[in-house]
């Protein structure tokens, strides 16, 4: 077998063992049988291994035409999410807030997709140092072209968006930034909360 094909199949296995291993951390603060959306979904990946955990589809919305797993999907133009108001218990942003152009108008339409009381759970890197600072900007070079500038927040500014949008903050707690040994950027994970 020729080296690109054995290199594109391990990287596709890597990319489908990192999403069920985030979809399994995942999967401990999502209700039984929530209707669950996956903004910026990518591969698709995350929101496939999600539905087999939960038993039930999750939405996959991305700016790319299509998903590489076979899920319930939609594009969108990175700021409106395609759907009705309250169709959905969680929304999920795995590394994706800081591609979006405006970070508060897609949470704000987030709030306005989740149902009363629904959850929103947030994977974002949050820079604390100059390497994060190096390695945020160096992400944001590699993605400039395909979701244009980046907008990186430390702990207190993502806080301070979500309360200015209504969320309640319920937890946060701080990641290993070994996580992913070829970024290894201070993280954060945030659940929040719509008003009941």
């Amino acid at each position: 077998m020729p080296f690109n094909r054995l290199r594109m199949r391990f990287l596709r296995r890597r990319r489908v063992g990192r999403a069920y291993d985030m979809a399994k951390e995942i999967i401990q603060y999502l209700p039984r049988r929530a209707q669950v959306l996956d903004v910026g979904c990518g591969s698709g990946y995350i929101a496939h291994h999600l539905g087999a955990l939960l038993g039930s589809a999750v939405q996959g919305t991305d700016i790319a035409p299509t998903a590489e797993a076979p899920i319930a999907y939609r594009p969108f133009e990175g700021r409106t999410l395609p759907f009705g108001n309250a169709t959905f218990d969680v929304v999920l942003f795995c590394y994706v807030l800081h591609h979006a152009r405006d970070a508060a108008a897609l949470l704000e339409d987030a709030r306005r997709v989740l149902r009363p009381g629904g959850r929103v759970i947030i994977y974002e890197d949050t820079p604390r140092s100059w390497l994060d600072r190096l390695l945020c900007w160096r992400h944001e070079r590699q993605w400039l072209i395909r979701a244009g500038r980046c907008t990186f927040r430390p702990d207190e500014g993502w806080r301070l968006l979500f309360a200015r949008i209504g969320f309640r903050l319920l937890w946060q707690r701080p990641l290993s930034r070994f996580r992913d040994l070829g970024y290894p950027v201070s993280r954060s994970l945030y659940l929040l909360r719509t008003p009941t």
